[in-house]
């Protein structure tokens, strides 16, 4: 059994590296210090789709599945924890509950908006 990233995983990794290299670390100690939150950096992980990694086609995400989430978080901590807490935050305690306790109305409504 083959345990090893598909190449598709490989590529989302490299694309989350690149990401956190050049967007997420130039300025992050300095926003750690300040106790600031880099809305724009936000901005552009969702754009990247780093916000709908679990969420299905269907609602406007990318159903890209739980560890390409994880390796989302990882290489965007990397350089930033409060960012890839930030990101895990919205995953875990927004996205998951409305995805599995919402009703089908509620998902149409919130999460394409997430």
């Amino acid at each position: 059994m083959d345990f090893g990233l598909t190449e598709e995983q490989k590529l989302f990794r490299r694309t989350f590296a690149d990401f956190s290299d050049e967007v997420i670390a130039p300025g992050a100690a300095e926003r750690d210090e300040k106790e600031e939150f880099d809305l724009d950096c936000w901005k552009k992980m969702a754009e990247l789709g780093l916000a709908g990694l679990i969420v299905p086609e269907e609602y406007g995400g990318t159903n890209a599945g739980a560890l390409v989430y994880a390796m989302a978080v990882e290489e965007i901590s990397r350089n930033c924890a409060s960012m890839g807490v930030t990101l895990s935050a919205h995953t875990s305690l927004c996205i998951w509950p409305i995805l599995h306790l919402a009703s089908e109305e509620q998902k149409q409504r919130w999460l394409p908006r997430l």
